[in-house]
């Protein structure tokens, strides 16, 4: 037995003030239980029960045992008993990460009511355009766009789609043109984004089916946003996910390019560090981001 397991049998032993009954509780057998506290007699250097065969009864060192072995059991339970009633209310620290653009665009706005909805919770939203360290930023989700996830000891869930389409400003195509096929956008001024697997080539798929373009962007930026402001700028055609795209374009800001041309849709993944499950605050979070990205 561990020294957990002995002092609940050496408490069930006095409470019970048998070892067979307490054997009987606990599942086991006399001579085990017997065995197990001889043994803690030795470890401790001292007897803790004085027994005949009609009686037993505590030492003094074995009252002492008794009350400090009830106390910490006691403890245990407690701590375990707020765990498990805790671990279905929403509340404690909620650590999240995310892209800026993401963040920004798509978690700022919806962050008032669920924060509403939950007083006792806690939030740091950590921005990072980077891949980050789960478990060195103490994370307890993060929130990854990737074509797919690689094999790892984190546990990604998929949560969405991100459509990655062309647009450029009405200015600048009324200036530079509209592009009429794929091949044309190679005599544009086009705009990257630094971080993303098509800085250069842009794999793309059409009514015609597919076609890859070797591209030098005369423009590179590290942030999606700032990209986004760039081509409503007049400033180039580029490449936006859906959340930073859909409000420029409803507003006519931005406009498509090549319309049934699109590049490869990656998934939205909510990336978690432990295999057990998520509790109930990342559970709500993502709850209710599923929510706000719904058609």
């Amino acid at each position: 037995m561990d020294k957990l397991s002995v002092m609940q049998a050496f408490r069930r032993i006095v409470e019970r003030g048998s070892f067979a009954r307490a054997a009987e509780d606990l599942g086991v057998s006399p001579a085990l239980l017997s065995r197990e506290i001889k043994l803690l007699e030795e470890s401790l250097g001292s007897s803790l029960l004085t027994r005949t065969t009609r009686s037993m009864s505590l030492t003094d060192a074995g009252r002492v045992y008794y009350d400090e072995a009830s106390g910490i059991l006691d403890a245990v339970t407690s701590v375990e008993t707020r765990i498990r009633d805790g671990a279905g209310a929403v509340r404690g620290h909620l650590k999240v990460n995310a892209s800026s653009s993401f963040g920004q665009t798509v978690i700022s706005p919806i962050l008032p009511e669920f924060l509403e909805a939950h007083p006792d919770l806690r939030l740091s939203l950590s921005l990072d355009d980077r891949v980050v360290d789960m478990v060195e930023g103490g994370f307890d989700v993060s929130i990854r766009i990737r074509p797919a996830m690689p094999d790892s000891a984190l546990v990604a869930r998929k949560i969405g789609t991100m459509r990655q389409r062309i647009f450029a400003s009405p200015a600048y195509l009324a200036q530079a043109g509209s592009p009429e096929r794929p091949e044309d956008i190679a005599g544009h001024r086009v705009i990257g984004f630094l971080l993303a697997d098509h800085l250069t080539k842009w794999a793309l798929h059409g009514p015609s089916g597919a076609t890859t373009l070797d591209l030098d962007p005369a423009i590179r930026v590290g942030n999606s946003l700032v990209l986004r402001d760039l081509l409503i700028a007049g400033q180039g055609i580029g490449t936006l996910p859906d959340f930073v795209s859909n409000d420029p374009e409803a507003r006519g800001d931005l406009v498509r390019v090549l319309p049934e041309w699109e590049l490869p849709a990656p998934e939205i993944f909510a990336v978690t560090a432990s295999r057990l499950g998520m509790d109930a605050k990342v559970t709500a979070f993502l709850d209710h981001l599923r929510a706000a990205m719904a058609p």
